[in-house]
This record gives structure tokens, sequence and C-alpha cells, in this order.
């Protein structure tokens, strides 16, 4: 079984990438932002508890983020592998999701950190806020701040990962075939 983190800024291409990685590796998207957006929607009880915390302007805790995701791995046991995306974003949330895995006979195979310029990425969002509709994609201070963020959190995830031998840095500029073709680089020798 492979199971891949994928992780970068904000704009990094994530989204689109994972689309084709989950395709050709016959992989399982787990993309955190959609599992909320899904709980929210659908009323379930994880969905209301991460709803309550959201309304208050709070982060979700930990906790509940990991059962959300424990809840999708646990509806797929059949599948090929994961594919990580969104999460984790802390060392607590990488530290929780190894053990979960391990509790499966389980284990993060790779993590792949899609690498660009703040200022290109800035545009792709301001870019994408014009047809996303996302607020947060249309304020280059919210973006900003979502980059500080991640600078703060999720960069030092690539230490965690790389002391097991399992990091990969991957150039995200480029045209979505070119990105793509650097990751089925790395995907191809797991």
């Amino acid at each position: 079984m492979i199971n891949i983190v994928l992780f970068g800024k904000p704009g990094a291409g994530k989204g689109t990438q994972a689309e084709f990685l989950k395709e050709k590796y016959n992989l399982t998207h787990l993309s955190t932002g959609d599992i909320f957006r899904f709980n929210i929607k659908n009323d379930t009880d994880l969905g209301k508890l991460a709803k309550t915390y959201m309304d208050k302007g709070d982060l979700v805790p930990d906790e509940v983020t990991i059962q959300m995701l424990q809840s999708e791995v646990d509806k797929n046991p059949h599948s090929a592998g994961f594919l990580f995306d969104g999460f984790p974003r802390t060392l607590a949330q990488a530290e929780a999701l190894d053990k979960f895995l391990e509790s499966k006979d389980q284990n993060i195979t790779a993590t792949v950190a899609l690498e660009a310029d703040d200022n290109i990425l800035v545009a792709r969002l301001l870019e994408r806020g014009k047809t996303s509709g996302r607020p947060d994609d249309q304020d280059e201070e919210k973006i900003r701040n979502r980059y500080d963020e991640y600078n703060q959190k999720t960069a030092p995830l690539m230490d965690y990962y790389k002391a097991q031998g399992k990091f990969h840095s991957v150039n995200g500029i480029g045209t979505i075939l070119e990105v793509n073709e650097r990751l089925n680089q790395i995907f191809d020798k797991l």
C-alpha cells in the first residue's frame, strides 16, 4: 500500500496534481478541506463539532480533524493507498497520523512538497479568486497570512519526514504537465 502526503503552500497546485496522481496510481484522495465541507454540509456529528469551533473563528482541534480523517480511511478498506492532501499540517497531526496508520499495519510511504515562490503563488491565488468565489483567495493580506501560518506550523514537517527518509521536494512552477512529470518521477520509484 502506498500512502503519500502531498503538501505545499496554498496555490502550489496540490489539488490539481492530486487529481492526476490519484488516477494514475489508483489512490484514494483525502483532502481535509473536502472532508470538512462534506461533514459540515451533511450535518454529521463531527461536522457539527467542527462548526462550533469555526463559527467562533477558532481552528478546529487536531483530535476532531484526525477523527474525520480516520473515518475516511476506514470507509475505504480496499484502497490501494491514500493521498493525503492538506493533512498533516502540524507535527502533532503527523505523529497522530503515523500512530493511526501503524494501528492498521501501514505507514507513510513518502511526502512530497510542491515548492514555489510566494509572489508567484499570490498571483495564482488572486487569479483563482476571480472565479472561485473564495474570499480567502481575493485578499493578498489574507493569502500572506496563510503563508505565515504554513511557514510556522507546516514547514517544520519537512524536517520530521526528512529524519524518516521520506521527504521529497518538487518544483511546483511550470505547466501542469511539467509538474506532474516531476511528481511521477518520484512516485514511479515508490
